[in-house]
């Protein structure tokens, strides 16, 4: 399959005039590679890792979550990232791709993929945009879990490498609904009370968060943001997968950007 076929197929699927105004999702840096068979490799952040990584696979395009140019940049001097990026992207044919709020809302992206790890049941956007789509996701466990369990799910299904949750007296309480949102939704926190959740599921929270969760009776739990967005990624090279491209792969130079003393 072309680069331009593959794109075009994505862009049904998640078309990008659904970003938010602020989103800079689509093409970052386009090199002339459109008619060239897709050599993808997958990644939840563009960064000279991973460009390096895509230069040793030969790979031609970059698909990422988050934008690389968020800003317009005012210049371009070598030894800046993006500027290096750039050089290497068209030095190397290689393309970089972006599919950020549009990617966050659909079936099988960012929240429906945590939706489906936690296996939750009866799943419903937090904020709906369109028709079956939306920012966030809600819905029940089945069977119910303790605090504790739930904990412990989302500890060994993402992996995080610290999670933060809301003070509680009472790990044993029975969580029945559940809402998730991948990366930063602390913003959500108003709309996700409103579904009645019980616990949500997202990252980048802040301290004053946790007090507003804890006093609006919603337990607040932060996987961090590589953590809660990083499974959508490799979904998504299970979907090119089943498209028998040339070659796809999930990105192993990803950064978490974070590390926490044990």
């Amino acid at each position: 399959m072309k680069i331009t076929d593959l794109i075009t197929w994505f862009e049904e699927w998640a078309n990008p005039t659904w970003s938010e105004s602020w989103d800079n999702c689509g093409w970052q840096i386009e090199p002339g590679v459109l008619q060239d068979e897709a050599r993808v490799l997958v990644c939840l952040t563009p960064t000279l890792a991973v460009m390096q990584e895509a230069i040793a696979f030969k790979a031609n395009l970059i698909f990422a979550h988050h934008p690389l140019i968020f800003n317009p940049p005012k210049s371009l001097r070598s030894g800046e990232a993006i500027a290096e990026m750039a050089r290497l992207a068209f030095t190397h044919n290689i393309g970089v791709y972006s599919a950020h709020t549009n990617f966050d809302q659909v079936q099988d992206g960012t929240a429906d993929v945590l939706a489906q790890i936690l296996e939750l049941q009866e799943v419903t956007p937090i904020v709906p945009t369109q028709a079956g789509l939306g920012y966030g996701r809600v819905g029940m466990l089945k069977p119910f879990l303790s605090l504790q369990d739930l904990l412990t799910t989302i500890q060994n299904r993402l992996a995080p490498p610290n999670l933060i949750f809301s003070p509680t007296a009472d790990l044993q309480q029975t969580i029945s609904r559940v809402a998730v949102l991948g990366g930063s939704g602390a913003s959500f926190i108003s709309a996700v009370v409103k579904t009645n959740a019980q616990a949500y599921l997202t990252s980048d929270c802040k301290f004053h968060q946790f007090q507003e969760s804890r006093d609006r009776d919603l337990i607040l739990i932060d996987a961090g943001h590589y953590a809660t967005e990083r499974p959508a990624c490799d979904r998504l090279v299970q979907k090119f997968n089943s498209l028998n491209l040339d070659w796809v792969q999930l990105s192993q130079k990803d950064e978490d950007f974070r590390q926490f003393l044990l």
